[in-house]
């Protein structure tokens, strides 16, 4: 509406066109959880680089499959990953500083190797609250610092800006102030003496190996603790979870609740085989205990590579990390629509596979919804399948490849964030025309990207929202209805090539 019109003249009224840009959400932000040698635990961190992990949760470790997972889904072309840490029982080390008792960030052994170093020289040295901290984690072969903060002007006065547990909270990646058992930080009368301080023997513990307890009993989802940290996520597409118990493989009841939250979250879980499956014949006895979820895919047999911290010596690894990251690039180069398989999606990094498996045996897998990964000549190892758990040929499941289900998730994900406008707008026709030129644009963009099948934009989606998918019932009850439709294209998993001989010509 034009403002009022109180005066004669020429009103200028700008009309607001109804055009909301939909964005594709990302499509392969991929989660890891496990256990790793340090950094923050139950809660979601994200990172852009291997490099990110060295540095904020230690890189490989001989007691984890974390970090080589993390390792190759960097190799093989992925970008943006969210690691959640767990620990069994793990502790943080404690360094008493005078009177001023510090504890490690988080739990570790890393944390027995702190130095905190205390002198008085501050910007005012009349002040016998204020002292500055030099806070170092020592490498316990070479004997030199590879961390160090340098804490400047702290103060043990609770009314001074720079109060000391306030500083390290902000500050520090290493060390904070002690708590007491009512959650208050325990702060000396006097300021510590100028000294070296090095952390308790022992006080720092990495903990046991990890149960499906820690990822989602009790009351870990309440709680977004375990797997149910992921909550606080804005996104995440892939779920990795490597095997973390000693016999090499997670339990089934936590495959089955990932799979589960999986599908409530709009995104996949990427499932290892067992560490027992070393011939065919055992994957088949053994895939049924891993589930039909539409969310889910398993891939077989694991990877043989050679581990830098046994001198590079060959061992087996899982191999989601490693299939996450050709997700990722078969993303970036083709689209979420392409089947993440084939000569180009190689594994980076992977000179042998456990089990060497021929075409006969890829064949027995295939139709069971196990995707097999094989040696191909000239490409090398490869990902050489590309179905859900619901791949099985005789489950008969619309969701039966990996691309058509990512492709219907993308979708989802991007309509549900792109049209939280359309709540609390009138109910009628001018919204339901906003809806369809909206989605309508952005199914036409896919369309023209090559997502779907047919020639023309009728053939290949549909959006519609009026008065024949909301009815007055609805409007009454607040709902609108939006039907939005679009035709997968397919893997061509099978390629038949039909020769004939023809005659010659014959001359009379």
């Amino acid at each position: 509406m034009p403002p009022t019109l109180t005066f004669p003249g020429v009103y200028i009224e700008e009309i607001p066109s109804g055009v909301r840009t939909i964005v594709g959400v990302a499509t392969s932000i991929t989660a890891f959880i496990g256990k790793a040698l340090r950094g923050p635990t139950d809660r979601p961190v994200v990172i852009n680089s291997y490099g990110d992990f060295e540095r904020i949760f230690g890189g490989l470790w001989v007691d984890s499959n974390l970090g080589y997972a993390v390792r190759d889904f960097y190799a093989n072309g992925g970008s943006q990953a969210i690691i959640v840490r767990l620990h069994q029982g793990g502790t943080s080390a404690e360094i008493t500083v005078g009177g001023l008792p510090l504890v490690a960030t988080n739990v570790g052994k890393w944390g027995n190797n702190l130095e905190v170093t205390v002198d008085h020289k501050t910007k005012d040295t009349t002040n016998t609250n204020q002292f500055n901290l030099k806070i170092s984690e020592i490498d316990p072969v070479t004997k030199q610092a590879v961390r160090v903060e340098n804490i400047l002007n702290v103060s043990i006065d609770k009314t001074d800006p720079r109060y000391v547990p306030l500083v390290l909270k902000d500050d520090s990646l290493l060390v904070d102030v002690k708590l007491d058992n009512s959650g208050n930080p325990t702060v000396p009368n006097a300021r510590p003496s100028e000294a070296t301080f090095k952390a308790t023997a022992g006080s720092g513990a990495d903990g046991g190996n990890l149960t499906q307890n820690n990822f989602i009993n009790g009351t870990k989802d309440a709680d977004k603790e375990g797997l149910f940290a992921l909550e606080k996520a804005d996104l995440f597409n892939l779920l990795c979870i490597p095997p973390y118990d000693a016999n090499g493989n997670i339990e089934t009841a936590l495959v089955e609740r990932a799979a589960k939250y999986c599908e409530d979250k709009r995104a996949m879980l990427l499932i290892d085989p067992l560490a027992a499956w070393d011939t065919v014949a055992e994957v088949i006895a053994g895939v049924s205990a891993l589930g039909t979820s539409k969310n889910a895919a398993l891939f077989f047999p694991r990877l043989r590579q050679p581990n830098p911290l046994r001198e590079n010596k060959l061992e087996d690894f899982v191999p989601c990390g490693a299939v996450a990251g050709v997700f990722a690039r078969t993303d970036a180069q083709r689209g979420v629509w392409k089947a993440p398989a084939g000569l180009d999606a190689t594994l980076v990094g992977v000179p042998q596979l456990t089990v060497s498996l021929t075409n006969e045996e890829n064949g027995q897998l295939n139709p069971l919804g196990v995707n097999c990964l094989r040696t191909m000549p000239a490409a090398g190892r490869v990902v050489w399948g590309s179905r859900t758990r619901k791949g099985n040929d005789q489950l008969a499941s619309e969701w039966k490849y990996i691309p058509v289900r990512r492709t219907a998730l993308f979708i989802e994900e991007s309509l549900y964030r792109a049209l939280q406008w359309v709540v609390f707008e009138p109910n009628d026709e001018p919204l339901w025309s906003q809806i369809r030129l909206n989605v309508g644009a952005f199914m036409n963009s896919l369309f023209r990207q090559g997502a779907f099948q047919g020639q023309s934009p009728r053939e290949a989606y549909f959006v519609k929202c009026d008065k024949d998918t909301t009815t007055q019932n609805d409007i009454d009850r607040g709902i609108v209805n939006i039907l939005v439709g679009f035709a997968p294209l397919k893997p061509a998993e099978f390629v038949v090539i039909k020769l004939q001989q023809i005659a010659g010509q014959i001359q009379t």
